[in-house]
């Protein structure tokens, strides 16, 4: 162990002369050891929430979506099915309408959007697992129609989905007609059947309906033609993400450019990148706090070299330079947000893991209708290294300038 560590070490151990001293040194290991605490558990939360949402995008939405680059519309006559659907791990190759629709039951109406889904759709297991209720998804059946609703798109139009067979009217723009302003003339009408709902993003729910695939194309005169194709992806656990950017790769090389493939995170970019900015940013509030923290690590550091002046004396008498003084102090500041740092990350850790595997915060009182009963949290190696590091480098940098200071009016000359 280097002289100036040991020495350090035993500065932060050992009894000072003051008693007040010792106080402010450890409320200095206690503060930043709750600015510790508080880093990795909030960015934990932020992780944990960022999972929630990601189950549920994962859950309603295809691990890839390919849309033409130009134009609005996929040929279907043209596409080639067949091939993507001998790409390893593919179970599903379907082609999708998503339009902009304006719904109406009763006096009640809601603009919002319709997708058209093949019956393939039924037996997607995670496609079903957002049904509510157990009647299970049913696009049509004999001559009925059935459109399926989020929750929030039900409420708007005040349908109950224990009542069966609300009738909606639908109505979507008519291809080729922007020029005249009347309904009967600008719109084609259909009607679909409700008995059911889905519950997924909040996002989701409040805006779409999904309709068979059939009854949508004859309506909005799309022969052959489909908004997108989606590719479900037989990949679950941990080697999801990477049995989809091979099938992602491969059908990249299928189509060539004329088409865009996009996976999950592309196809929700701008939700994941405010998710990305929102915890950098609640990052940089936690290290400000941080910072303020270390105000005290300077405070005690420079009671503590006045208290060993006389010890400064006797070291630069037997022959200590400079730079060995500076280094004792030095490492005594780093020492307490290091001591403080992995206080505070051990009592996150097991906090983070308590709320994970226990549940001790609820969200609300219990008694409302949230996804998940518990705050979630997700616990991070990333995050454990990036607070540490950087407790580290501030505890360091605010040792070296007090350290720096006092040691150029305490021994002016080498």
């Amino acid at each position: 162990m280097k002289l100036s560590l040991f020495i350090a070490q035993r500065y932060l151990l050992a009894k000072k002369s003051h008693n007040l001293i010792n106080i402010i040194t450890w409320i200095s290991v206690i503060s930043v050891g709750v600015a510790a605490f508080a880093m990795i558990f909030v960015l934990s939360v932020f992780n944990g929430f960022n999972v929630v949402i990601s189950d549920s995008i994962h859950k309603f939405s295809p691990d890839l979506r390919v849309t033409a680059v130009k134009g609005k519309t996929v040929n279907l006559r043209e596409f080639p099915f067949d091939k993507i659907k001998n790409v390893k791990n593919v179970d599903y190759v379907l082609p999708t309408i998503t339009e902009d629709a304006l719904f109406r039951n009763a006096e009640k109406q809601q603009i919002g959007q319709v997708k058209g889904v093949p019956d393939e759709y039924e037996n997607i297991d995670r496609i079903n697992g957002t049904m509510l209720g157990n009647k299970g998804f049913r696009l049509h059946r004999d001559e009925v129609n059935f459109g399926t609703p989020g929750t929030g798109m039900a409420y708007f139009l005040g349908i109950n989905p224990n009542r069966p067979y609300t009738v909606v009217q639908v109505y979507v723009p008519r291809r080729g007609n922007a020029s005249s302003f009347n309904i009967e003339n600008s719109f084609n009408t259909g009607q679909l059947y409700v008995n059911q709902c889905f519950s997924t993003q909040q996002e989701v729910d409040d805006k779409l309906i999904l309709a068979p695939f059939r009854w949508l194309s004859d309506l909005m005169d799309y022969d052959s033609l489909s908004s997108d194709v989606e590719v479900f992806i037989s990949a679950n656990g941990n080697n999801a993400t990477r049995k989809t950017s091979a099938a992602k790769k491969e059908i990249r090389k299928i189509l060539g450019p004329e088409y865009k493939v996009d996976d999950q995170y592309e196809q929700q970019a701008t939700l994941y990148k405010m998710m990305k900015s929102e915890k950098l940013a609640v990052y940089l509030i936690l290290t400000f706090i941080l910072i303020m923290a270390t105000f005290n690590v300077t405070g005690s550091l420079s009671m503590l070299i006045i208290e060993k002046k006389k010890d400064t004396g006797t070291l630069r008498a037997m022959g200590a330079d400079k730079n060995l003084i500076h280094n004792i102090f030095l490492n005594e500041g780093t020492l307490i947000s290091i001591v403080g740092g992995i206080i505070g990350l051990l009592s996150g850790i097991v906090a983070v893991l308590l709320q994970q595997y226990v549940g001790i915060i609820r969200l609300g009182d219990g008694t409302g209708s949230y996804i998940v009963d518990y705050y979630p949290v997700a616990l991070k190696l990333t995050d454990i290294i990036v607070v540490f590091v950087t407790i580290s480098v501030i505890g360091g940098i605010a040792a070296w300038t007090t350290a720096r200071l006092a040691m150029s009016k305490m021994c002016p000359e080498d």
